[in-house]
């Protein structure tokens, strides 16, 4: 039974909430867990009540689970349990009054102008071959300068970038889609690659064989390159660059993105909608990053302090 409650529940998701793909991983896992939990305890969905949520969510606890996880793991069984109560399962909700944890704000990793510099650099000049090469390139160059998701990156198919585009339709969570504008290098750099792109598709023709549809074809069931291979590769990126590469991942480079742009002046909404955001609140986070650069510019840079 408890299978076709996380089954249905899921589709819902998927069907009227128009819920990401990740998102309905991520609340699948959740409540998997829960429910395995449950079924230890001799309980299942059905017959759960408010002091067996408690007693779930102080177990995780126990398990060292973060508050941002446990926050999620309830927000996805209240979510469960909502549903089973519109669709007659239950005659109630047993999480509706229980408060979460409450995730700890945790200001989001950025890196300067002169690692993003190097980084750059070194995807010019990574790979085996000056196919892979051209490919690298492109990739960091395109993620840089759009602010996407490794996995809206990953996904592009190669008609997103056909004729040099000024701008690029990118479809993010929940198939929203939003336009992102391309900068000279990048635009540079998707040229280039794709130029190679057409050459091999070409000979693939010629051989016979099946013509990816991705802009950055991986060999697995997706047709494209994963965001696993891509977040190991920036780090080799990193590293090759001399900087840090605990401080890069993909999704550092977002934040870069969106840092650098609101150093820049540019004004926060924009940048909602650059980053495919839903909430502006998600964005205002950016400030708080900035705020924290400044500080540390004034207190460790300023003629006075270094006196002091």
């Amino acid at each position: 039974m408890s299978d076709r409650w996380i089954s249905t529940f899921l589709a819902a998701m998927a069907a009227e909430q128009d819920a990401a793909r990740n998102t309905r991983l991520a609340y699948g896992r959740d409540l998997k867990d829960y429910s395995g939990w449950l079924e230890r305890q001799g309980a299942d969905f059905a017959i759960a009540t408010r002091e067996t949520v408690e007693t779930y969510l102080i177990f995780c606890d126990a398990q060292g689970l973060s508050k941002a996880t446990r926050a999620r793991r309830l927000s996805a069984i209240r979510q469960m349990y909502r549903f089973a109560h519109d669709e007659g399962w239950r005659s109630d909700n047993p999480a509706i009054r229980l408060k979460g944890p409450g995730a700890t704000q945790r200001l989001p990793k950025t890196l300067g102008l002169p690692e993003v510099d190097r980084l750059l650099a070194a995807a010019r000049t990574y790979g085996r071959s000056p196919a892979d090469r051209l490919r690298n390139t492109a990739l960091v160059e395109l993620l840089y300068a759009t602010g996407m998701r490794v996995s809206e990156l990953v996904e592009l198919p190669v008609a997103a970038v056909r004729g040099n585009p000024a701008m690029i339709l990118v479809r993010g969570k929940g198939d929203k889609e939003r336009m992102v504008p391309l900068s000279a290098p990048a635009r540079a750099a998707a040229t280039a690659w794709l130029a190679q792109r057409d050459a091999s598709d070409e000979a693939a023709r010629l051989a016979g064989k099946p013509v990816p549809r991705a802009l950055f074809p991986g060999p697995g069931v997706a047709g494209h390159l994963t965001r696993q291979h891509f977040y190991l590769m920036i780090k080799d990126i990193a590293v090759a660059g001399g900087v840090d590469p605990s401080r890069v991942t993909p999704h550092t480079l977002r934040h870069a993105f969106a840092t650098h742009l609101l150093a820049g002046g540019a004004d926060l909404r924009v940048i909602q909608t650059l980053l495919g955001h839903a909430d502006i609140a998600t964005t205002e986070i950016y400030t708080h990053v900035l705020e924290d650069t400044l500080k540390e510019l004034v207190l460790n840079r300023h003629p006075l302090a270094r006196k002091g």
